[in-house]
C-alpha cells in the first residue's frame, strides 16, 4: 500500500508536466493509465488513498504559482482540489466490476473534472485534460467534441492502457476501445473544423504595464490607467500619421481602471481622452462600485461620443481571491483576507457585448477556464472572443502561460479569433485555429493590432461539450449504483468461480 501511494504521487507530479512551463503533452493518457492501475485493484475503501496522493503530486506542482496570493491559500485550494482524485479513486474499483470498464472510468474521471470545476464555491478547472492538448495532433479534436469531450477520450485512452496493462480476459475489447479512442482524438487533424468567415475587424489591444516589481495593481493604479491612456493616444497618433491602420475597437485588460471610473473623475476622464483621441470603442476593464460591501468587475464598452455603454460582469469571482464564502464564518483577519474588504458580485450576462457592429463574447481573467460563459455568448451570436485579465500579482508564475494555454484551447473549441489584453504579461491575439499571431512582451508597453476574422457559426464541440460535461455526472453515479446493486458480490472484472467446498475423509464404521 505504501509503494502503490509514493508510486501514485510521483505520477501526479508527471501528469503536471504536461503543462506549462514543461508541456510534455504525451504524458497525459500514461498519467491517467498509472493512476487506473494504482487504485483499481484495490477495494474502494482503501483505493482513495493513492488516488489522493495523485491529486496531492498533481494539485500542488500544478498551481505552486498560487503561493504568489498567499501560501495558506495554495496549500488549501491545491489540498482542496486533491481530495477530488480521492474520491474518484474510490469509485474505479467498483466501476472496474462493470463490462465495458475504462469507458466508465473515464466518464467518472470527466465527472470528477465537471464537478471541481464549479464546486465548492464556484470551483478550480485548472488542470482539466483538455486544457493540455495546444499544439498536439489531438488539438483540432476540440472543434468537434469540445474541450469535455477531449478529456473523456484522453480519460478512457488512459484506462484502456490501465486495462491491456493488468490483462485479464477483456484484453481484447480494451485493444479495441484503444483504438476507438485514439482514432476519435486523432481524426480530426485530418480534416480540421473550417470557419466560415463574415468579414473582420481591426482589433488594437493595449498592455499598458505595471511599474516596478509589477505584481502590484492596486498599489500604483493611477499609473497604471495613466500607462493605458498614454498608450491609447499614441495609437491614435500613429493612426494619424498614417503610420498604423485605424482600429475598429481597443481592448483595455481587466484592471485598466482598479477604481470606479463613474465615481473618480480622473480615472472617467482619462477614459474619455483615450476614447475620444482614438474615435473609436474602447472596451475598458474596470472595478465599479456596488454599495458599501460589494464591487463588480466589468469589461465596459466606452463610446467616444456616447459615453459608457453594454456592460460584462465577470462570472466567476475567486473565492477567497476576490470574495469571502462565509465571511461571518472566516471573517478578514486570516491570512491575508484582509485584503479583501468588500466581496465581489458575480455576473448573469448570456448575450455578446455590442462594439460597433460586432458581437463579442468577453471573459474576464478567469473566467476563459469555465465553459458556461463562453457558450452562451457564441451560442447567443458572438463572432469574436476576447479575454480581459490582469495576472499582475502572477507575473513571476507559470500562471500567465498556463492561462493563455486555456484561451488558445477556447479559440480552437470556439471556431472563433480570439483576443487577450494582459495589464503587463502574455498579451496576444489567437487565430481560431490556436495560432499565435500576434503577441507582446510581458512587462512592457505594447500596442498590437490585427485584422481578425468574425464567424457566427458554432462549432460542435461548443454544443458537445456542454452536454457531455452535463451528462456525465448523472451517468456515474447510476453505473455505481448497478455495479453496486447488481455485481454487489464480484470482486474483480470478472464473476469469479466459486470455490470448492471442503472434501469430507469418509470416516471408518465400526462393525
Amino acid at each position: 500500500m505504501l509503494t502503490r501511494t509514493m508510486l501514485a504521487a510521483v505520477a501526479g507530479v508527471v501528469l503536471s508536466l504536461a503543462y506549462p512551463p514543461v508541456g510534455f503533452f504525451w504524458v497525459l493518457p500514461l498519467a491517467v493509465a498509472a493512476y487506473v492501475v494504482l487504485v483499481a485493484p484495490l477495494p474502494a475503501g482503501r483505493a482513495w488513498v493513492p488516488g489522493l496522493a495523485f491529486g496531492i503530486g498533481f494539485c500542488y506542482v500544478l498551481m505552486w504559482w498560487m503561493r504568489a496570493v498567499d501560501p495558506y491559500a495554495w496549500l488549501a485550494l491545491s489540498g482542496l482540489e486533491a481530495l477530488f482524485y480521492g474520491l474518484l479513486g474510490a469509485a474505479v474499483p467498483v466501476l472496474r466490476r462493470l463490462p465495458l470498464w475504462p469507458l466508465w472510468v473515464a466518464a467518472a474521471w470527466t465527472a470528477m473534472e465537471v464537478l471541481r470545476s464549479g464546486w465548492p464555491f464556484s470551483g478550480m478547472p485548472w488542470g482539466r485534460l483538455a486544457f493540455a492538448v495546444v499544439d498536439t495532433p489531438v488539438a483540432p479534436a476540440l472543434a468537434y467534441v469540445g474541450a469535455t469531450g477531449v478529456s473523456l477520450l484522453l480519460a478512457m485512452t488512459g484506462a484502456t492502457i490501465a486495462a491491456l496493462v493488468m490483462g485479464g480476459a477483456r484484453r481484447p475489447v480494451a485493444a479495441g476501445a484503444l483504438v476507438v479512442a485514439a482514432t476519435a482524438l486523432l481524426a480530426p487533424a485530418l480534416h480540421p473544423w473550417q470557419p466560415s468567415p463574415e468579414g473582420s475587424v481591426r482589433v488594437a489591444v493595449v498592455q499598458g504595464d505595471v511599474p516596478g516589481d509589477g505584481t502590484d495593481v492596486l498599489a500604483v493604479y493611477r499609473q497604471v490607467t495613466d500607462n493605458q491612456l498614454r498608450a491609447t493616444v499614441g495609437l491614435a497618433d500613429e493612426v494619424a500619421d498614417g503610420h498604423r491602420a485605424q482600429p475598429d475597437f481597443v481592448l483595455w485588460p481587466e484592471n485598466s481602471t482598479a477604481v470606479d471610473p463613474f465615481n473618480d473623475a480622473q480615472t472617467h476622464d482619462a477614459i474619455t481622452t483615450a476614447a475620444s483621441a482614438i474615435g473609436v470603442p474602447i472596451l475598458v476593464g474596470a472595478m465599479v462600485d456596488a454599495g458599501p460591501d460589494h464591487v463588480m468587475n466589468q469589461g465596459i464598452v466606452w463610446d467616444p461620443l456616447l459615453g459608457a455603454g453594454e456592460r460584462y460582469t465577470k462570472r466567476h469571482p475567486v473565492p477567497f481571491g476576490e470574495y469571502i464564502p462565509w465571511r461571518n464564518v472566516f471573517g478578514d483577519s486570516f491570512g491575508k483576507l484582509d485584503m479583501i474588504p468588500r466581496d465581489m458580485l458575480s455576473g448573469t450576462r448570456r448575450e455578446p457585448l455590442r462594439i460597433g457592429g460586432t458581437l463579442v463574447a468577453d471573459a474576464i481573467c478567469f473566467d476563459v477556464a469555465y465553459d458556461d460563459g463562453l457558450y452562451d455568448q457564441v451560442t447567443h451570436g458572438a463572432q469574436l472572443v476576447v479575454v480581459q485579465t490582469s495576472n499582475a500579482m502572477f507575473i513571476h508564475t507559470a500562471q500567465i502561460e498556463q492561462q493563455f494555454e486555456i484561451s488558445r484551447v477556447r479559440a480552437i473549441e470556439l471556431g472563433r479569433s480570439l483576443a487577450v489584453a494582459s495589464v503587463n504579461g502574455r498579451t496576444g491575439v489567437i487565430a481560431a485555429d490556436g495560432e499565435v499571431v500576434a503577441a507582446a512582451s510581458p512587462r512592457t508597453t505594447a500596442v498590437l493590432d490585427a485584422e481578425v476574422r468574425l464567424d457566427s457559426s458554432v462549432t460542435p464541440g461548443t454544443y458537445a461539450g456542454h452536454w457531455v460535461g452535463r451528462l456525465a455526472g448523472p451517468l456515474t453515479v447510476l453505473l455505481l449504483l448497478v455495479s453496486l446493486l447488481g455485481y454487489g458480490r464480484r470482486r474483480g472484472p470478472e464473476a469469479r468461480e466459486p470455490a470448492p467446498l471442503p472434501q469430507r475423509t469418509p470416516e471408518l464404521t465400526r462393525h
